[in-house]
Protein backbone atom coordinates (compact mmCIF):
# COMPACT_ATOMS: atom_id res chain seq x y z
CA UNK A 1 0.00 0.00 0.00
CA UNK A 2 1.14 3.20 -1.22
CA UNK A 3 2.50 5.95 1.64
CA UNK A 4 0.08 9.05 1.89
CA UNK A 5 1.43 12.03 0.93
CA UNK A 6 2.70 14.62 3.39
CA UNK A 7 1.16 18.33 3.76
CA UNK A 8 1.93 21.23 6.26
CA UNK A 9 -0.79 23.51 7.09
CA UNK A 10 0.23 26.44 8.58
CA UNK A 11 -2.59 27.82 10.25
CA UNK A 12 -5.76 26.01 11.62
CA UNK A 13 -8.41 26.62 8.40
CA UNK A 14 -12.57 25.35 8.38
CA UNK A 15 -13.11 22.11 9.71
CA UNK A 16 -14.57 21.26 5.66
CA UNK A 17 -10.98 21.79 4.49
CA UNK A 18 -9.02 19.59 6.95
CA UNK A 19 -11.09 16.77 6.99
CA UNK A 20 -10.75 16.73 2.42
CA UNK A 21 -7.19 16.69 3.10
CA UNK A 22 -7.18 14.33 6.20
CA UNK A 23 -8.85 11.94 4.38
CA UNK A 24 -5.95 11.77 1.66
CA UNK A 25 -3.19 12.87 3.16
CA UNK A 26 -0.82 12.69 6.12
CA UNK A 27 -1.54 16.02 7.47
CA UNK A 28 0.67 18.27 10.08
CA UNK A 29 -1.03 21.48 11.20
CA UNK A 30 0.13 24.35 13.09
CA UNK A 31 -2.13 25.01 15.80
CA UNK A 32 -1.08 28.13 16.99
CA UNK A 33 -3.21 31.41 16.81
CA UNK A 34 -0.60 33.45 15.60
CA UNK A 35 1.55 32.54 12.61
CA UNK A 36 4.01 30.24 12.56
CA UNK A 37 8.10 31.50 12.96
CA UNK A 38 9.69 31.37 9.00
CA UNK A 39 12.12 28.67 10.72
CA UNK A 40 9.13 26.65 12.29
CA UNK A 41 7.87 26.58 9.07
CA UNK A 42 10.57 25.56 7.03
CA UNK A 43 11.37 22.70 9.35
CA UNK A 44 7.58 21.30 9.20
CA UNK A 45 7.45 21.25 6.14
CA UNK A 46 10.69 20.08 5.23
CA UNK A 47 9.62 16.38 3.79
CA UNK A 48 6.13 17.50 3.17
CA UNK A 49 4.87 16.68 -0.41
CA UNK A 50 2.31 19.75 0.07
CA UNK A 51 2.20 23.25 1.85
CA UNK A 52 -1.26 25.27 1.97
CA UNK A 53 -0.04 28.63 3.53
CA UNK A 54 -1.25 32.12 4.33
CA UNK A 55 -0.66 35.78 3.35
CA UNK A 56 1.29 36.13 6.76
CA UNK A 57 3.45 32.95 5.87
CA UNK A 58 6.76 34.57 3.66
CA UNK A 59 6.86 31.44 0.54
CA UNK A 60 10.06 33.10 -1.33
CA UNK A 61 13.32 30.67 -3.60
CA UNK A 62 14.99 29.97 -0.49
CA UNK A 63 11.66 28.73 1.32
CA UNK A 64 11.40 26.43 -1.65
CA UNK A 65 14.85 25.05 -2.37
CA UNK A 66 14.85 24.14 1.61
CA UNK A 67 11.76 21.87 0.91
CA UNK A 68 13.24 19.50 -1.59
CA UNK A 69 9.50 17.20 -2.02
CA UNK A 70 7.34 20.16 -2.55
CA UNK A 71 5.30 19.37 -5.10
CA UNK A 72 2.29 22.12 -4.99
CA UNK A 73 1.81 25.42 -2.80
CA UNK A 74 -1.76 25.86 -2.02
CA UNK A 75 -2.56 29.50 -0.47
CA UNK A 76 -5.88 29.98 1.84
CA UNK A 77 -6.19 33.71 0.06
CA UNK A 78 -6.90 35.48 -3.51
CA UNK A 79 -3.83 37.55 -3.45
CA UNK A 80 -0.29 35.66 -3.90
CA UNK A 81 1.78 38.43 -3.10
CA UNK A 82 3.56 36.58 -0.13
CA UNK A 83 4.59 33.74 -2.44
CA UNK A 84 7.05 34.26 -4.82
CA UNK A 85 5.60 33.05 -8.27
CA UNK A 86 8.21 33.26 -10.58
CA UNK A 87 10.63 30.93 -8.40
CA UNK A 88 8.04 28.58 -8.02
CA UNK A 89 7.35 28.47 -12.07
CA UNK A 90 10.93 28.32 -12.41
CA UNK A 91 10.85 25.26 -10.09
CA UNK A 92 7.49 23.67 -11.43
CA UNK A 93 5.77 24.11 -8.37
CA UNK A 94 2.10 25.21 -9.63
CA UNK A 95 0.87 27.81 -6.66
CA UNK A 96 -3.21 27.45 -5.65
CA UNK A 97 -5.23 30.51 -4.61
CA UNK A 98 -9.38 31.17 -3.61
CA UNK A 99 -10.33 33.39 -6.61
CA UNK A 100 -14.30 34.41 -6.91
CA UNK A 101 -15.59 32.97 -3.27
CA UNK A 102 -15.11 35.66 -1.44
CA UNK A 103 -16.06 38.71 -4.02
CA UNK A 104 -19.44 39.55 -2.64
CA UNK A 105 -18.35 39.21 1.21
CA UNK A 106 -15.58 41.28 0.55
CA UNK A 107 -17.59 44.12 -1.20
CA UNK A 108 -19.81 44.29 1.67
CA UNK A 109 -17.66 44.99 4.02
CA UNK A 110 -15.97 47.77 1.46
CA UNK A 111 -18.99 49.16 1.48
CA UNK A 112 -19.59 49.15 5.35
CA UNK A 113 -16.48 50.81 5.92
CA UNK A 114 -17.20 53.42 3.44
CA UNK A 115 -20.86 54.09 5.43
CA UNK A 116 -19.04 53.84 9.05
CA UNK A 117 -16.04 56.48 8.00
CA UNK A 118 -18.52 58.70 6.20
CA UNK A 119 -21.47 58.90 8.72
CA UNK A 120 -19.07 58.70 11.65
CA UNK A 121 -20.07 55.11 12.93
CA UNK A 122 -17.13 54.35 15.38
CA UNK A 123 -16.94 57.47 17.04
CA UNK A 124 -21.06 57.21 17.78
CA UNK A 125 -20.34 54.16 18.85
CA UNK A 126 -17.43 55.42 20.80
CA UNK A 127 -19.65 58.62 22.59
CA UNK A 128 -22.12 56.20 23.26
CA UNK A 129 -20.01 53.10 25.22
CA UNK A 130 -17.67 56.28 27.17
CA UNK A 131 -20.77 57.54 28.62
CA UNK A 132 -20.57 60.96 27.13
CA UNK A 133 -23.91 60.61 25.26
CA UNK A 134 -26.04 63.87 26.78
CA UNK A 135 -28.12 64.71 24.75
CA UNK A 136 -29.42 65.11 20.73
CA UNK A 137 -27.12 67.62 19.01
CA UNK A 138 -28.22 69.65 16.36
CA UNK A 139 -24.11 69.58 15.03
CA UNK A 140 -23.38 66.34 16.63
CA UNK A 141 -20.97 64.10 14.26
CA UNK A 142 -21.99 65.17 11.07
CA UNK A 143 -21.01 63.08 8.30
CA UNK A 144 -21.06 62.85 4.66
CA UNK A 145 -23.99 61.26 2.61
CA UNK A 146 -23.61 58.58 0.69
CA UNK A 147 -26.54 59.00 -1.35
CA UNK A 148 -25.66 60.01 -4.73
CA UNK A 149 -22.08 61.19 -3.75
CA UNK A 150 -19.46 60.33 -5.86
CA UNK A 151 -17.62 56.82 -5.44
CA UNK A 152 -14.11 56.34 -7.15
CA UNK A 153 -12.95 52.93 -7.65
CA UNK A 154 -9.28 51.81 -7.87
CA UNK A 155 -9.08 48.39 -9.04
CA UNK A 156 -12.54 47.18 -11.05
CA UNK A 157 -11.48 43.54 -10.78
CA UNK A 158 -14.31 41.04 -9.52
CA UNK A 159 -14.40 42.89 -6.04
CA UNK A 160 -14.12 46.88 -7.44
CA UNK A 161 -16.90 45.81 -9.89
CA UNK A 162 -19.09 44.63 -6.69
CA UNK A 163 -18.43 47.47 -5.17
CA UNK A 164 -19.91 49.35 -8.00
CA UNK A 165 -22.70 47.63 -8.18
CA UNK A 166 -23.73 48.08 -4.24
CA UNK A 167 -22.62 52.15 -5.29
CA UNK A 168 -25.60 52.16 -7.84
CA UNK A 169 -28.22 51.18 -5.73
CA UNK A 170 -27.36 54.34 -3.69
CA UNK A 171 -27.32 55.80 -6.73
CA UNK A 172 -24.46 57.30 -6.36
CA UNK A 173 -21.81 58.49 -9.41
CA UNK A 174 -19.03 55.77 -10.12
CA UNK A 175 -15.76 56.36 -12.40
CA UNK A 176 -12.95 53.86 -11.72
CA UNK A 177 -8.98 53.56 -12.37
CA UNK A 178 -7.70 50.80 -13.78
CA UNK A 179 -4.72 49.93 -16.15
CA UNK A 180 -7.42 48.24 -18.46
CA UNK A 181 -10.46 49.84 -19.63
CA UNK A 182 -13.42 47.80 -18.66
CA UNK A 183 -15.41 48.83 -21.77
CA UNK A 184 -17.95 46.54 -21.18
CA UNK A 185 -18.53 46.68 -17.81
CA UNK A 186 -18.40 50.40 -18.26
CA UNK A 187 -21.80 49.95 -20.02
CA UNK A 188 -23.11 46.96 -17.96
CA UNK A 189 -22.81 48.56 -14.53
CA UNK A 190 -23.08 52.66 -16.19
CA UNK A 191 -19.34 53.54 -14.57
CA UNK A 192 -17.37 55.40 -16.17
CA UNK A 193 -13.43 55.55 -16.40
CA UNK A 194 -11.33 58.71 -15.15
CA UNK A 195 -7.54 58.66 -15.20
CA UNK A 196 -6.19 58.19 -11.68
CA UNK A 197 -5.38 62.00 -10.89
CA UNK A 198 -8.86 62.89 -12.17
CA UNK A 199 -10.60 60.17 -9.68
CA UNK A 200 -8.54 61.34 -6.93
CA UNK A 201 -9.75 64.89 -7.56
CA UNK A 202 -12.97 64.60 -7.91
CA UNK A 203 -14.33 61.33 -5.66
CA UNK A 204 -15.91 61.78 -2.54
CA UNK A 205 -14.93 58.35 -1.61
CA UNK A 206 -11.96 56.71 -2.53
CA UNK A 207 -11.86 52.38 -2.59
CA UNK A 208 -8.87 50.47 -3.07
CA UNK A 209 -9.39 47.35 -4.82
CA UNK A 210 -6.19 46.87 -6.56
CA UNK A 211 -3.21 44.07 -6.24
CA UNK A 212 -0.29 44.50 -4.43
CA UNK A 213 2.50 44.96 -6.97
CA UNK A 214 5.61 46.80 -7.41
CA UNK A 215 3.58 49.42 -9.68
CA UNK A 216 0.69 50.21 -6.54
CA UNK A 217 3.27 49.62 -3.49
CA UNK A 218 2.78 53.16 -2.12
CA UNK A 219 0.33 54.04 -4.81
CA UNK A 220 -1.86 56.25 -2.06
CA UNK A 221 1.14 58.60 -0.59
CA UNK A 222 1.22 62.07 0.04
CA UNK A 223 0.62 63.93 -3.80
CA UNK A 224 -2.33 61.57 -3.60
CA UNK A 225 -4.07 62.59 -0.40
CA UNK A 226 -2.99 66.63 -1.60
CA UNK A 227 -5.30 65.88 -4.59
CA UNK A 228 -8.17 64.46 -2.71
CA UNK A 229 -10.68 66.76 -1.37
CA UNK A 230 -10.72 67.77 2.36
CA UNK A 231 -14.24 65.93 2.57
CA UNK A 232 -12.93 63.08 0.89
CA UNK A 233 -13.39 59.00 2.65
CA UNK A 234 -10.72 56.58 1.78
CA UNK A 235 -11.29 52.83 2.32
CA UNK A 236 -8.80 50.08 1.64
CA UNK A 237 -9.65 46.30 1.68
CA UNK A 238 -6.83 45.50 -0.65
CA UNK A 239 -3.50 45.51 0.64
CA UNK A 240 -2.11 47.79 3.19
CA UNK A 241 1.03 48.69 1.83
CA UNK A 242 -1.33 50.11 -1.66
CA UNK A 243 -0.94 53.25 1.11
CA UNK A 244 1.83 54.93 2.27
CA UNK A 245 0.87 54.94 6.44
CA UNK A 246 2.91 57.85 7.48
CA UNK A 247 1.29 60.28 4.77
CA UNK A 248 -1.85 58.34 5.66
CA UNK A 249 -1.17 59.63 9.70
CA UNK A 250 -0.67 63.02 7.48
CA UNK A 251 -3.14 63.31 5.91
CA UNK A 252 -5.74 62.35 8.86
CA UNK A 253 -4.11 64.79 11.45
CA UNK A 254 -3.92 67.87 8.74
CA UNK A 255 -7.08 67.64 7.49
CA UNK A 256 -5.80 66.76 3.74
CA UNK A 257 -9.23 64.01 3.87
CA UNK A 258 -12.08 63.65 6.11
CA UNK A 259 -11.81 59.98 7.54
CA UNK A 260 -10.23 56.72 6.47
CA UNK A 261 -11.84 53.22 6.85
CA UNK A 262 -9.21 50.02 6.71
CA UNK A 263 -9.15 46.34 6.72
CA UNK A 264 -5.56 46.32 6.04
CA UNK A 265 -2.85 48.07 6.93
CA UNK A 266 0.66 48.54 6.86
CA UNK A 267 1.90 46.91 9.22
CA UNK A 268 -0.81 44.55 9.83
CA UNK A 269 -1.27 44.42 12.45
CA UNK A 270 -0.72 47.52 13.92
CA UNK A 271 1.40 47.71 16.76
CA UNK A 272 0.27 48.96 20.30
CA UNK A 273 0.61 53.04 20.58
CA UNK A 274 0.84 53.21 16.51
CA UNK A 275 -0.58 56.80 15.70
CA UNK A 276 -3.52 55.43 13.33
CA UNK A 277 -5.18 54.17 16.68
CA UNK A 278 -5.58 57.30 18.63
CA UNK A 279 -6.81 58.72 15.52
CA UNK A 280 -11.07 59.33 15.88
CA UNK A 281 -11.44 59.95 11.84
CA UNK A 282 -9.37 56.19 11.08
CA UNK A 283 -11.85 53.57 11.45
CA UNK A 284 -9.67 49.88 11.48
CA UNK A 285 -10.85 46.43 11.53
CA UNK A 286 -8.59 43.53 11.72
CA UNK A 287 -8.57 42.34 7.96
CA UNK A 288 -12.20 40.72 7.95
CA UNK A 289 -13.04 41.17 4.36
CA UNK A 290 -13.98 37.31 3.78
CA UNK A 291 -15.03 36.65 7.22
CA UNK A 292 -18.19 34.99 7.00
CA UNK A 293 -19.00 31.20 7.32
CA UNK A 294 -19.97 30.75 4.06
CA UNK A 295 -17.22 32.66 2.07
CA UNK A 296 -14.51 31.06 4.48
CA UNK A 297 -16.26 27.93 4.63
CA UNK A 298 -15.51 27.54 0.63
CA UNK A 299 -12.18 29.17 0.46
CA UNK A 300 -11.16 26.17 2.69
CA UNK A 301 -12.79 23.63 0.23
CA UNK A 302 -11.17 25.05 -2.30
CA UNK A 303 -7.46 25.50 -1.03
CA UNK A 304 -7.53 21.75 -0.07
CA UNK A 305 -9.09 20.96 -4.01
CA UNK A 306 -5.85 23.27 -5.02
CA UNK A 307 -3.44 21.12 -2.96
CA UNK A 308 -4.96 17.74 -3.75
CA UNK A 309 -4.90 18.38 -7.38
CA UNK A 310 -1.41 18.89 -6.83
CA UNK A 311 -0.64 16.22 -5.75
CA UNK A 312 -2.51 14.58 -7.78
CA UNK A 313 -0.14 15.39 -10.63
CA UNK A 314 -3.68 16.97 -12.24
CA UNK A 315 -3.95 20.71 -13.12
CA UNK A 316 -4.68 22.82 -10.05
CA UNK A 317 -8.70 23.98 -10.44
CA UNK A 318 -6.96 27.92 -9.51
CA UNK A 319 -3.92 27.86 -10.19
CA UNK A 320 -2.07 31.65 -9.79
CA UNK A 321 0.88 30.35 -11.96
CA UNK A 322 -0.95 29.09 -14.77
CA UNK A 323 2.31 29.48 -17.11
CA UNK A 324 3.61 26.71 -14.85
CA UNK A 325 1.75 24.30 -16.83
CA UNK A 326 3.91 25.36 -20.37
CA UNK A 327 7.79 24.35 -19.20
Amino acid sequence: MASRPCVYVTRRIPQIGLDMLNEECQVDLWEGELPPPRDTILQGAKNCDGLLCLLSDNIDAEAMDSLPQLKVISQYAVGVDNIDLEAATARGIPVGHTPGVLTEATADLAFGLLMAAGRRIAEGVENVRSGNWHTWAPLGFLGADVWEAKLGIIGLGRIGAALARRGSGFSMQVTYYDPVRRFELEQELGIEYAPLEQLLDEADFVSLHCPLTSETHHLIDSPAFQRMKPTAVLVNTSRGPVVNTDSLVTALEKGWIAAAALDVTDPEPLPAGHRLLGLPNCTIVPHIGSATISARGKMAEMAAENLLAGLQGKRLPHCANSNVYNK
